[in-house]
């Protein structure tokens, strides 16, 4: 899916919301709320009232890897982000040019052989492109040391051209973010979670609102190219498995933050809408066609026209809605990008009146 819409570069989020005012926290973003074509504008401190109590939020476990590490090949310099670990130990890797701005732009990948230079002797030796949809992305052997290691020492968040300047990686992990085996982690951040605090979450707790933890690590998604996801692993434990299915028994509504927990637990569904215990490789790209079997909403930040993205906001609340929602979040000039503002997409409900904070909608960042 497509939008037949322009999206301002000035409505780029170029720094954390924390760093855009005196006295401001990570929750001072903007929250723009869909049921079907009803559109609503918030501030996202406003989310407990928003939900109700037996609601449940899936939230994703997975930290944020220190995933961009300067290379080079022969004399040229390179930046290597690290996508995913596979089963066989190599890596998916997409090679970038350093930009002289202290980001980076696309690169031809490859070929085959190609021999990278990384910090303490560290090798790569490109093998095969993941995908026969492109060579963006490849496998690439690595000798000479542990890739969590050379992360932790040399690497750095990966950063696009629309940020104002390099971040700790702090600034990427979510209240969520819990230690993985192996030091396993997301190449980019799940940045739908950002704007939650350690206080929004009790708050929520408090007024019954419930939380199903799950895992996906995601890889490298290209702000230049917006292919459908590779395949990515993730984990959906037995006791969010019961507490999902319990809540879909009842009268609550479950509620995936971010598209990494859409992809989790509708790839945990049967085709009956169980969800079931499950860990590996998921190569699920959910789309209208397809559906979603358990999800009824979704909290998400805003995607550019062009994404991939975009497809599975359609197959949770539809094409009318998701386009209707864009239209507002650009009238209002909402923020785009993981340091941007975020999109509650809820079911339409017959009667019922969404609580409306038109006073933030100029003015709540």
């Amino acid at each position: 899916m497509t939008l037949a819409l322009h999206v301002p570069q000035e409505l780029s989020a170029r720094v954390p919301a924390e760093q855009r005012g005196p006295g401001l926290g990570r929750d001072a973003v903007r929250l723009l709320v869909s049921r079907g074509t009803e559109v609503s504008h918030h501030a996202f401190p406003e989310l407990p009232r928003l939900l109700r109590a037996g609601d449940l939020l899936v939230v994703n476990t997975s930290p944020t890897l220190a995933a961009a590490v300067d290379a080079r090949i022969g004399h040229a310099r390179v930046v290597v982000h690290f996508s995913t670990r596979g089963d066989d130990g190599r890596w998916a890797v997409e090679l970038r040019e350093p930009d002289g701005r202290g980001t980076t732009r696309a690169r031809a990948g490859g070929p085959a052989g190609t021999e990278v230079r990384l910090p303490e002797g560290v090798r790569l030796t490109l093998e095969e492109p993941l995908s026969a949809r492109g060579e963006r992305l490849w496998w690439a052997r690595v000798a000479g040391a542990g890739v969590s290691g050379l992360l932790r020492e040399y690497g750095r968040p990966i950063r696009y051209a629309y940020t104002e300047r390099d971040q700790p990686l702090s600034a990427y992990q979510t209240v969520f973010a819990l230690p993985q085996p192996g030091g396993a982690g997301s190449a980019e951040m799940p940045s739908a979670a950002r704007p939650f605090t350690a206080r929004l979450v009790a708050e929520l707790v408090s007024r019954g609102v419930q939380f199903a933890p799950i895992t996906l690590h995601t890889g490298v998604a290209s702000a230049e190219a917006h292919e459908p996801p590779y395949p990515e692993r993730f984990a959906v434990p037995e006791a969010s498995a019961r507490l999902i299915n319990a809540v879909k028994a009842g009268d609550g509504r479950v509620v995936a933050v971010g598209t990494t927990a859409v992809r989790a637990v509708e790839s945990a569904a049967g085709a009956d809408g169980v969800v079931r215990a499950r860990e590996g490789w998921t190569d699920l790209v959910v789309t209208p066609e397809r559906g979603v079997r358990v999800v009824d909403g979704l909290l998400t930040g805003l995607h550019e026209p062009e994404a991939s993205h975009l497809l599975m906001l359609r197959a949770v609340a539809g094409t009318a809605a998701v386009e209707r929602g864009y239209e507002e979040a650009v009238r209002g000039l909402y923020l785009w990008h993981e340091f941007g503002d975020v999109h509650l997409l809820l079911p339409a409900e017959a009667g019922t009146e969404v609580p409306h904070a038109e006073h933030c909608f100029s003015n709540c960042r």
